[in-house]
C-alpha cells in the first residue's frame, strides 16, 4: 500500500529526529555529572581535605555542564527545525486537501491546518524532548540498584507508582478533552460564521440568538475541560507529593544504610539525585500528556484525511485550451442526501460563443457553473475542455486559461492590484488591461490610492458593486479563453451593466467561449444560445431568438425580454405569458 504524503514528510524527518536522539544520548550521560560530582565531593575531598582535587573535580563538572548546555541547546534547534520543515513542506498540501473537503461538504476542513500548527508545536515543545529522555529512566534505575539494590528497590517502586498516575491521567481525562475539544470547535465554528456575516447579523438583530448559541457551545466545551483540568490537577498534585516523599525515603533508607556502613554517604546523595533524574521524565509526562495527546489526535486526523483519495488526480501539464466545451451527459449530486441536482445534462460551446443559462431559483444552474470550471467533479458523465476533463485539469495550468466570477464575490484582503491579479504575479499591463475590459479602469482610479487601495477582508472598504466589478476584471485577467460568470450583474447599477456587456461582447470578439447564468434579462443581448434549466433537468437549447420566441409562445423577437423575464421569475410574467415548454 502506498504511503500517504504525511507517512512519507515523517519518514524524511527521521534522520533529523535521530540525531536529537544522539543529542540526546549525551545530555543523559552528561546528566550523571551532578551525581558523580556529589559523591567525590563526599567520598573523596572531603575525607582527603584536598583543595586540588575540589578544584580539580569542581572544573570537569562545570565543563560537562557547559557541553551539555550546548549539546541541549542544539538539540531544542533541531526538534525546533523539524516542526517548521513539517508545516512548511505539508503546508501547502494541506491547504489543497483543506479546500477539497470544503468543495465537498466535509466537516474536517481548516482545522487541518489547525493540526498541522498542533504537530509543529509538538515537534518544538517539551513533550518531544521527554520522549526522547524516557527511555534513560531505566539506565538510571538500574545504576541506583549498583549502589545498592535496596535504594534500587525504593527507586523503581516510585517510577513505577509516579508512571501509573500518568497513565491513569489519560485515561481519566481522555473522554472530557475530546468532548471539550469537538464542543470548542463548534464554539469557533459559530463564531467564525457569525463573524463572516456580521451585517447581516446587525441589521436583523441576530446577535443575542448567535451569542446565545455560541455561550452554549462555550460552556460545554468549558464544562469538559473543566472536568479533565480537575482530574489532572488532582493527579499532578498527588503525584508532587508523591515525588517529594520518595526523595524523602531515599535519603532516610541511604542514611539508614550508611549507619548500618553499606554505602556511603556519597553514595547515598548520588542515588537520591539519579533517582530524581529517573523521575523526571515520567513527572514531566504529567504535565504534557495533554499536548502529547492533542498531538496523537492531530495526527490520527491529518492521517485519515491524507489517506481519502486526492480531490484531483496528477496529471502532465496540457497545451492552453482553445475554449471548445462540451458537457455530456452530466449528472450531479448533493453531498449530504445524495439527491440529483442535475439530471442528463448535455451541450456544446465553441469558440466565439456566448451561451446563457436561465431557469427559476434551484434549477441548478450555480450547480452547474461549478461543474463547468471543474470545482465540483460530476457523479455520472463529462465535463470537457478541449477534449479534457476540466475536474482532473491541473489548477495552476487550467486557471491560467478561464476565468470564473461565482454567484457570491469573494476577494481577499489586499489592495485592488491584488485581487485582480489572483495575488498572483501579473504584469501592471495585463492588470490594467483586465480592468479596461471589465470597464473598471476608470472606477479604480477613482479610489483613494487607485489599484494600491487596501479593500479590507472579503472587500469590506467598498460597495457591493465595486466588489463585483472588481471581481470581473479578475475573471478577465489575461483574457481568457473560456469563461464562466454566475449572477455577474446581481449587484450592478446601469453603468456596470453596459461595461459588463462590452466585457462579453469583447470577450466574443476575442473567439472565447463564454457562459452567463442570468436572473436579469438585460444580458441575453450578446447571447448566441440559451439554455432552460428547471428541477436539473435540460427543457431547452438552442439559438436565443428560437428559445426565447418558444417560451413567449409567438414569433416576435421584440418580446423576447418578456419571455426571458417570465421564465426567470415565473411570479413576475405577464398574465399573457406562456411557459408551455415547461
Amino acid at each position: 500500500m502506498q504511503r500517504s504524503e504525511l507517512s512519507q514528510a515523517f519518514a524524511l524527518c527521521r534522520p533529523a529526529l535521530l540525531c536529537a536522539a544522539a543529542f540526546s544520548l549525551v545530555i543523559n550521560i552528561l546528566m550523571l555529572t551532578g551525581s558523580l560530582y556529589m559523591m567525590q565531593i563526599y567520598d573523596r575531598v572531603l575525607s582527603s581535605q584536598s583543595g586540588e582535587t575540589l578544584v580539580f573535580l569542581t572544573m570537569i563538572a562545570l565543563g560537562s555542564l557547559a557541553v551539555m548546555t550546548l549539546v541541549d541547546l542544539a538539540r531544542g534547534r533541531v526538534t525546533a527545525g523539524v516542526g517548521v520543515w513539517l508545516e512548511q513542506h505539508l503546508g501547502q498540501l494541506t491547504l489543497e486537501r483543506a479546500i477539497g473537503d470544503t468543495i465537498a461538504g466535509r466537516d474536517y476542513r481548516a482545522e487541518a491546518l489547525r493540526d498541522l500548527a498542533t504537530l509543529r508545536g509538538f515537534m518544538a515543545g517539551p513533550a518531544l524532548l521527554m520522549l526522547f529522555d524516557t527511555p534513560w529512566a531505566p539506565i538510571y534505575l538500574a545504576l541506583v540498584y549498583i549502589l545498592h539494590p535496596t535504594l534500587g528497590h525504593v527507586a523503581l517502586a516510585g517510577t513505577l507508582l509516579l508512571l501509573g498516575f500518568a497513565i491513569l491521567n489519560d485515561l481519566w481525562t481522555r473522554q472530557p478533552t475530546a468532548v471539550a475539544g469537538r464542543a470548542g470547535l463548534a464554539a469557533q465554528r459559530i463564531a467564525e460564521s457569525t463573524v463572516r456575516n456580521a451585517e447581516v447579523v446587525d441589521a436583523l438583530g441576530m446577535t443575542s440568538a448567535l451569542g446565545r448559541r455560541w455561550l452554549a457551545a462555550i460552556r460545554r466545551a468549558a464544562a469538559e475541560q473543566a472536568i479533565a483540568d480537575f482530574r489532572g490537577a488532582s493527579l499532578v498534585a498527588t503525584s508532587k507529593f508523591l515525588r517529594q516523599a520518595l526523595q524523602v525515603a531515599i535519603l532516610g533508607v541511604g542514611a539508614w544504610l550508611v549507619i548500618r556502613h553499606e554505602v556511603t554517604s556519597g553514595a547515598m546523595i548520588a542515588a537520591s539525585i539519579t533517582m530524581g533524574r529517573a523521575l523526571a521524565p515520567v513527572e514531566q509526562a504529567m504535565g504534557t500528556w495533554k499536548s502529547i495527546t492533542q498531538a496523537i489526535q492531530a495526527r490520527r486526523r491529518l492521517t485519515a484525511a491524507f489517506q481519502r483519495p486526492a480531490a484531483r488526480p496528477e496529471t502532465m501539464p496540457l497545451p492552453a485550451p482553445t475554449g471548445a466545451l462540451s458537457v455530456e451527459n452530466v449528472s450531479c449530486a448533493a453531498p449530504v442526501n445524495g439527491r440529483l441536482l442535475l439530471r442528463g445534462v448535455t451541450f456544446r460551446v465553441n469558440p466565439g460563443e456566448v451561451v446563457a443559462i436561465i431557469g427559476p431559483s434551484a434549477a441548478g444552474k450555480s450547480v452547474l457553473a461549478r461543474l463547468l470550471v471543474g470545482v465540483k467533479q460530476a457523479a455520472s458523465g463529462a465535463v470537457r475542455l478541449d477534449g479534457a476533463d476540466v475536474h482532473t485539469w491541473g489548477r495552476e495550468d487550467l486557471g491560467r486559461s478561464i476565468g470564473y466570477l461565482p454567484q457570491d464575490v469573494e476577494l481577499f484582503a489586499g489592495t485592488v492590484l491584488d485581487n485582480i491579479a489572483r495575488l498572483g504575479d501579473a504584469t501592471p499591463e495585463e492588470i490594467v488591461e483586465a480592468a479596461k475590459m471589465a470597464g473598471v479602469h476608470e472606477m479604480v482610479l477613482s479610489l483613494e490610492k487607485g489599484y494600491e487601495t487596501q479593500i479590507g477582508d472579503g472587500g469590506s472598504h467598498i460597495s457591493g458593486g465595486q466588489r463585483q466589478r472588481i471581481a470581473l476584471a479578475r475573471a478577465l485577467l489575461r483574457r481568457p479563453r473560456f469563461v464562466v460568470l454566475d449572477e455577474p450583474n446581481s449587484n450592478l447599477d446601469t453603468e456596470g451593466e453596459e461595461c459588463l456587456n462590452s466585457a462579453i461582447a469583447a470577450l466574443k470578439a476575442d473567439g472565447a467561449s463564454v457562459v452567463v447564468i442570468a436572473h436579469r434579462p438585460s444580458i441575453l443581448v450578446h447571447a448566441d444560445k440559451v439554455l432552460v434549466l428547471r428541477a436539473g433537468v435540460v427543457e431547452a437549447f438552442g439559438p436565443r431568438g428560437e428559445i426565447l420566441q418558444r417560451l413567449n409562445g409567438v414569433h416576435q423577437p421584440r418580446q423576447a425580454p418578456a419571455a426571458a423575464a417570465a421564465v426567470l421569475d415565473p411570479a413576475g410574467a405577464k398574465p399573457g405569458a406562456s411557459l408551455s415548454v415547461f
